[in-house]
């Protein structure tokens, strides 16, 4: 898993600012006409960070802040996808998201005090020509390595290596992927 950790206060006024500018821009996109394709990619890349060639998201999309995901090209997420951002979130070349998924980068301390006022956030990475099914889960601090599948429905807990299939909550390895 990826160590790095980064520290929010969730009454930050300037990180409030940056939720309006990303809900504004999400509430356009999830509401732009659905043969709109070039204004939905417009504004994918004023809310994104990086934005590759042949990006298509389908409508509800979330995500907290939206400047700390990095997309490369031919890039797919299905509907209700969800990509909290607090850390970022570095997705590869040729990746394709199922519906339903969920990448949460933050976190909250495990004792009670002030749990609600704070926060932390672990980067999430995820290769080049990765598969990721619907309904699956994906925590801060993880790797995905290319051409791997997560199979629908795992919950990811750990890093996954290139080449193979995770599947289960929490996910495992059940097979390497020979190219």
């Amino acid at each position: 898993m990826n160590p790095e950790k980064i520290k929010y206060q969730r009454g930050d006024q300037n990180l409030k600012k940056d939720f309006v500018r990303a809900g504004r821009l999400l509430q356009k996109f999830n509401t732009v006409d659905y043969e709109q394709e070039s204004i939905k990619t417009e504004i994918l890349t004023q809310l994104l960070g990086t934005v590759g060639s042949g990006i298509f998201v389908e409508h509800n999309f979330h995500c907290d802040l939206g400047y700390n995901i990095h997309v490369g090209k031919n890039f797919y997420a299905g509907f209700n996808c969800t990509i909290l951002d607090m850390a970022a979130v570095r997705i590869g070349d040729n990746c394709l998201i199922g519906p339903n998924v969920g990448m949460y980068t933050a976190g909250h301390n495990i004792h009670p005090v002030d749990r609600h006022k704070s926060g932390f956030a672990k980067p999430i990475t995820i290769g080049n020509n990765v598969w990721i099914g619907g309904h699956c889960v994906i925590v801060g601090g993880i790797k995905i390595g290319d051409n791997s599948i997560i199979a629908a429905g795992a919950v990811l807990t750990k890093d996954v290596p290139e080449n193979t299939i995770f599947a289960g909550n929490p996910a495992k390895k059940i097979k390497d992927i020979t190219l």
